[in-house]
């Protein structure tokens, strides 16, 4: 049974030949790719990775979350920071440039639609896999969810924020700003940083989750369900917010990785199951996983 489910998992990851379609630079080092990648496009689901050759002459992969996948046109978007050399490989990557990419690896979020109040957290680089959840939920607005999403960030962010026209009931007056995309699908959102930037909340995005579900009711509280990508200190803190107020809440890793199909086992975490605790590994039993199991000290 056990060679059986590993064969049937290592027949989800491609290797496939992308091309990078266009390349978009914002401050801080930070990078919208678009590429190519017809086949990994069509089974990607949000908090599924790809893990992409920068370079030709960087041997080493790097592991990249999805922003959205189209597979219409065969698109995939991704947002990154630029760290190490490889990195900055792919920054200087122009349209046409051929890229090797595995993907999409890894067990994604799942929404229960018997909790439509969708709570989205995404902080810096952990924002994609929230924005292609989201891009989801759109896509099956008959199940009735009703997302909301938070997004912080120390950098600059990677879109030209904008008021929003959508109200949001136990926000912040100061948090006004929200992200265009999101706006375009009808969906709410608003922005944190301690930076201080114009429209949004001074403070953690985890602070404006505390503020919303604070005004919630208990009937409500029961239909909530929080999604987060982010710095483990994010994490741990979201999970702690969602013990506080009872609801489940999923959270997905971001840990280095070398091989990202399992192999070298360089990217496990300890996780709590039924049986005690066990190392799991990030990129294949994950990344996503349950905040309790990862974070029991939030659920004491």
């Amino acid at each position: 049974m056990t060679t059986t489910n590993q064969k049937c998992h290592r027949g989800t990851i491609l290797l496939e030949d992308a091309t990078v379609v266009n390349q978009q630079e914002w401050p801080g080092q930070q990078f919208v790719l678009t590429i190519k990648a017809p086949r990994i496009a069509a089974r990607a689901t949000a908090g599924s990775f790809i893990h992409i050759t920068c370079n030709p002459m960087l041997p080493m992969r790097r592991p990249l979350s999805i922003q959205r996948a189209d597979p219409h046109t065969g698109h995939i978007e991704i947002l990154y920071k630029v760290v190490g050399d490889g990195l900055a490989a792919l920054s200087a990557a122009g349209p046409g440039t051929p890229l090797s990419c595995l993907g999409p690896i890894g067990n994604g979020f799942v929404a229960d639609p018997s909790r439509p109040l969708t709570l989205l957290i995404g902080g810096g680089v952990g924002m994609p896999p929230m924005i292609f959840l989201a891009q989801w939920l759109v896509r099956h607005q008959s199940a009735g969810f009703k997302p909301l999403i938070l997004l912080g960030s120390e950098l600059p962010f990677p879109f030209e924020h904008q008021a929003s026209s959508i109200p949001v009931s136990g926000m912040p007056s100061i948090a006004t700003a929200a992200m265009p995309l999101l706006e375009s699908w009808g969906l709410p959102s608003r922005l944190a940083s301690r930076v201080g930037y114009a429209g949004c909340y001074v403070g953690f995005v985890t602070e404006l989750a505390n503020a919303w579900l604070s005004h919630l009711s208990t009937p409500d509280l029961s239909k909530v369900e929080i999604f987060a990508c982010g710095p483990t200190p994010m994490l741990a803190a979201t999970a702690t917010v969602a013990q506080r107020f009872g609801v489940a809440c999923q959270v997905s890793l971001e840990e280095y990785m070398a091989c990202a199909v399992g192999g070298c086992a360089g990217c496990t975490v300890r996780v709590m199951t039924p049986t005690g605790p066990a190392m799991k590994r990030v990129c294949v039993d994950g990344p996503v996983f349950d905040a309790n199991t990862v974070f029991p000290a939030a659920a004491e």
